[in-house]
């Protein structure tokens, strides 16, 4: 990336006195280059975001049918009995947690997300389509496995991939529009199930769950292959772009984390880039935080047997997961939309935690149509969380890139890791309330809050930190100095710009 941006420069016939009038610009961004990043925007956000959030969509569709397929015969078909259904839920994840960090790394080494991202999102979607002819208990849980480790690279890949094209002020927003994949895909997906449940089943021999698998598999093959030919890789790679918005675009990163987004040359920078994120204290509170959302979150994934509760058919009770879920895109976005206007993260990951346990303790303890369905609807509310904590992330550890894609795959494996055994909770003996897994809910939303506490009181006695040396001016480390160096010689600025361009930069809370 250094000798694409001091590439970019001879292009534009830059010379050593333009290039000493930009370090009077130290630390913003000239007018005409704040003319350039609009457009550039722009671009980003027509080309890159609506390919994303078609992927996460399929991502979450495919990963949730086996939920909707529940309700459409696949138990019976597979005679699945005592804790089986739940294996078959939970393995998923274990194939999941194993590959998120080493496909991170491999991810930002390979320097080509458009076709890696795009080869395994048509890989699951294969898995999916063949998963509707297993025919056994071993059948399902060797496809779920599977189907887990070719899923493994999309998600937190595409967190690190947006942080390389977005600053810490527009990342909560596109995080929640990024993340409405997935509120959507928990809205039309079991709307989708429902029309081929009354549709389709039995035709050609079939039940609904096989064709479930069929069409949403075939629908994600088609968009992995999208994916690989129309995605753009990173700034200073897409010929698109002039050289002068190339240029804007490493900058303005570089200006938003006051150093350089790139990496030591060579491979090892990779596992070089894994030991600073796990010797990051914030790696291991946002990750036990992300942990406590997603297994408050895991009801996701008995969605549609909460609402047959209710007293419904099958089909009506997958219609009813989508209301709640409708609902939630359009807070989540208003809601990280004030978060990226407000420059601030904690609180809007505090409130939720207080709204979805009243959720959760409604639906324990009411027995009427009214408040069970109303508590959906305030459980949701773990949802508004994602987007707001993903940026938080970014945020919180932005360099270098082999550090920040490590520490995103390592945070999301965490996370996801609650979903191993999660679904163990939910005994069928504890319907229609399922009051102990609705409580373990209810106590890792505590364990998240208690991290978002713990972030915040260590991102201010950094950014205190930040301040004093600031004030003090005083001798920076070899480290330090390396570091410094590295951001002269991408921005082609001197040491002491480059030093002034640190100036003013603080973590957000």
């Amino acid at each position: 990336m250094e000798q694409a941006a001091i590439r970019d420069r001879e292009l534009m016939g830059d010379k050593p006195e333009v290039v000493h009038q930009e370090a009077l610009h130290h630390g913003q961004l000239t007018p005409e280059e704040l003319e350039i990043e609009k457009k550039l925007r722009k671009i980003i956000d027509w080309r890159i975001m609506p390919l994303v959030i078609l992927v996460y969509l399929m991502n979450y569709i495919d990963r949730n049918n086996y939920a909707a397929a529940k309700l459409q015969g696949l138990v019976e078909d597979l005679n699945l009995v005592g804790d089986q259904y739940q294996v078959g839920l939970s393995i998923l994840f274990v194939g999941y947690v194993l590959m998120q960090v080493p496909s991170n790394l491999l991810l930002n080494y390979a320097g080509r997300p458009s076709w890696y991202l795009g080869f395994f999102t048509t890989a699951w979607g294969l898995v999916s389509c063949l998963t509707s002819q297993v025919t056994s208990y071993g059948g399902i849980v060797a496809c779920r496995f599977i189907l887990g480790i070719v899923e493994a690279p999309f998600f937190a890949g595409v967190l690190f991939y947006l942080s390389k094209w977005y600053t810490k002020e527009e990342l909560a927003k596109r995080m929640a529009v990024f993340y409405s994949g997935s509120l959507i895909s928990g809205a039309f997906g079991n709307l989708i199930a429902a029309g081929i449940l009354d549709g389709l089943a039995g035709h050609l021999g079939m039940d609904a769950w096989q064709w479930l698998y069929i069409i949403e598999g075939a629908i994600t093959m088609f968009i992995g292959i999208l994916v690989a030919i129309v995605l753009p890789d990173f700034p200073d790679t897409w010929k698109a772009l002039s050289p002068e918005m190339q240029r804007v675009a490493n900058r303005r990163l570089a200006l938003d984390a006051a150093e350089a987004d790139v990496d030591e040359a060579g491979a090892m920078s990779q596992i070089k880039g894994m030991k600073l994120a796990f010797l990051d204290p914030k790696t291991y509170m946002l990750a036990i935080a992300y942990m406590g959302i997603t297994g408050a979150a895991g009801f996701q994934n008995f969605f549609p047997s909460l609402t047959k509760t209710l007293g419904y058919s099958n089909i009506i009770s997958l219609l009813l997961v989508a209301p709640p879920y409708v609902f939630m895109v359009f807070y989540s976005f208003a809601h990280c939309w004030f978060s990226d206007r407000l420059g601030n993260r904690f609180w809007f990951l505090t409130y939720p935690v207080f709204v979805s346990i009243i959720g959760f303790l409604v639906f324990m303890f009411t027995d009427s149509f009214g408040p069970r369905y109303f508590s959906f609807f305030l459980m949701n509310f773990v949802f508004a969380q994602n987007g707001t904590i993903y940026a938080w992330i970014s945020n919180a550890i932005p360099r270098p890139p082999a550090k920040r894609a490590a520490a995103l795959a390592f945070i999301n494996s965490v996370g996801n890791s609650a979903s191993i055994w999660t679904p163990f909770t939910y005994w069928p003996s504890s319907a229609p309330h399922y009051r102990p897994a609705l409580g373990i809910c209810i106590g890792l939303e505590v364990v998240a809050l208690a991290c978002f506490l713990g972030m915040r009181f260590y991102l201010q006695m950094q950014n205190r930190r930040l301040e004093k040396l600031e004030l003090s001016d005083g001798e920076l480390s070899e480290r330090e100095m390396g570091k410094l160096q590295k951001t002269a010689e991408f921005e082609g600025i001197d040491i002491a710009a480059a030093r002034a361009q640190q100036k003013g930069y603080r973590y957000m809370l």
